[in-house]
């Protein structure tokens, strides 16, 4: 049996990295053995007690042409997703004040686009900066993005980037074909170009096998830089997508991948993101106890819906967290 002093890199240093043998033996471990671990190295690094809020506005939807099997605003599937322009500044300044009000410290846009064009982003840079000055922490989701657009985006005071990998490498063409890993690696290594904090996780339930959880983690975590935030979404099956009917993925499973992301990215926040409608409370306890220390915070997500802030503050109480002021450990 595989026991957790047999996994060497589990107190891992900046400059070492995973090996794919250790990232699937900590998928391996015995559950209770797991979460040991991964509190011990969350209590560390972390308050315990303390989970970081974000908050996600849809600024732009529909009409992308990537063919992510998991994702109704493909052009290519039938979602009924409602197709709209880029929000004007106002609306978008009234959805991040009631989100600061509420206690969110961090405000995330994200658009429909393959890779924007310097005419969209002439649209987002002002909403960059008009959710700076409220005093919050800004991040955007726009896809692909060109090392000049990046330091654009740098520029405006971007402070996160999201640029998912979603899966392992090997499995990653049974979910998208429209562009490769690599692209996203590319996008990625111009972020961090540009001094932007990344952002940057995947999604648990697309069919994968549990060694592509551990490719996965392991990708991020053997980056340059580990991503400061780490979103580990899990999928939500959405009528008239490919994956609508895929297979639900066990609660031992998803809090054995928020575990596993804990140990191998020590000092990023892991955040519980997309799917937590489908979680009990207990499912999430366990996360949070895992080492998630971060969640979406709101009514809804990008086109999905999210718990409703009376929910998660009866969740917060009954398990003695607070919202965290920082972001930073």
């Amino acid at each position: 049996m595989v026991s957790v002093q047999n996994i060497s890199k589990a107190g891992i240093a900046d400059e070492e990295l995973w090996s794919k043998q250790q990232a699937e033996k900590l998928f391996d471990l015995p559950f209770n053995d797991l979460l040991f671990k991964a509190h011990t190295v969350h209590r560390e690094n972390f308050d315990p007690n303390e989970v970081q809020l974000s908050t996600l506005l849809n600024i732009k939807s529909g009409k992308c042409p990537e063919d992510c099997s998991y994702c109704p605003q493909s052009v290519r599937f039938d979602t009924n997703v409602e197709v709209t322009p880029v929000m004007d500044k106002e609306t978008v300044l009234e959805s991040a004040r009631a989100a600061q009000a509420a206690g969110a410290t961090r405000f995330c846009m994200g658009a429909a686009w393959r890779s924007p064009k310097d005419k969209d982003l002439d649209a987002v840079v002002p909403l960059i900066e008009a959710v700076r000055d409220l005093g919050m922490e800004t991040c955007v989701t726009l896809g692909m993005l060109n090392d000049m657009q990046a330091r654009r985006l740098a520029n405006a005071g971007l402070d996160y980037y999201n640029h998912n990998l979603d899966t392992s490498p090997e499995f990653y063409g049974e979910v998208i074909t429209t562009r490769t890993y690599q692209d996203r690696l590319d996008t990625l290594e111009n972020v961090r170009n540009a001094d932007i904090n990344v952002c940057c996780g995947g999604i648990v339930g697309l069919g994968e096998a549990v060694a592509d959880r551990a490719e996965l983690l392991r990708q991020l975590a053997n980056m340059p830089v580990q991503p400061q935030s780490v979103p580990i979404n899990l999928l939500v099956r959405v009528k008239g997508t490919p994956l609508a009917e895929a297979n639900a993925v066990h609660p031992i499973d998803f809090v054995k991948t928020i575990a596993a992301a804990r140990i191998m990215m020590p000092k990023s926040f892991v955040r519980l993101s997309a799917g937590r409608t489908s979680m009990t409370d207990e499912t999430q306890a366990l996360s949070f106890f895992a080492g998630a220390n971060s969640i979406f915070y709101g009514d809804s997500l990008l086109t999905t819906d999210n718990p409703v802030v009376v929910a998660d503050n009866e969740l917060f109480s009954s398990l003695g967290l607070n919202a965290s002021l920082s972001t930073h450990n």
